[in-house]
Parts: structure tokens; sequence; C-alpha cells
């Protein structure tokens, strides 16, 4: 199974296990109290993400640590270059106008 960063991503609980590991390393215990969802609800979670290439897992002992794999969000971030220049053009026109506004 190889599903689309995008939509893995799609799942707000998913987004939520990316934040957490933005801070670091986390064993899936750990992401399960912060997140309020079963044990193996974050393990399907976690599972998904790994396989979509999102984030890796490491033993260490009986612990597994989950951590973010930056090189699929990059490619996420790329793709979103273009529209990110749509964006700015728009708040740079708003910029102006309430500029002219005040």
């Amino acid at each position: 199974m190889n599903t689309p960063a995008f939509e893995v991503l799609a799942e707000p609980n998913r987004r939520r296990i990316l934040d957490l590991l933005r801070e670091g390393e986390q064993p899936a215990g750990a992401i399960g109290d912060v997140l309020t969802i079963s044990q193996p609800g974050v393990s399907r979670h976690l599972r998904v993400l790994r396989e979509a290439g999102l984030v890796r897992v490491r033993e260490a002992g009986q612990r597994r640590l989950y951590s973010i794999r930056p090189e699929p969000l990059a490619e996420i971030d790329a793709w979103l270059a273009p529209y990110r220049k749509l964006w700015s053009a728009s708040l740079d026109a708003l910029e102006k106008h309430l500029d002219q506004e005040q």
C-alpha cells in the first residue's frame, strides 16, 4: 500500500500526530495519551503514515519510537510553491489596499 501523502494527511488525527512528532521522536503510547484515541487507533494511523513514508520507526528495546521523515513533506512543499505565489500576491494586494485606506 502506497497512499499519496495528501490523501494520508486529509485525516485530522494523522496531521495531529505529525504536529506532535515535530517536537521530536515519540513512542506510540505518548502519542495516544495526547490524542485521547485508543492505542489500536494510534497504531493504525502510525502504520498509514509509515506506509506513506511520512514517518519512520526505530526500535529501542521493547519500545517503538516514531519520527518525521522530512523528504515527503518537502515534496508537498514544492508542489504547493506555485499556489503560495498566488496567496502572496493576494496578500500583497490586500496590504496595499489597507495602506491606502489609512
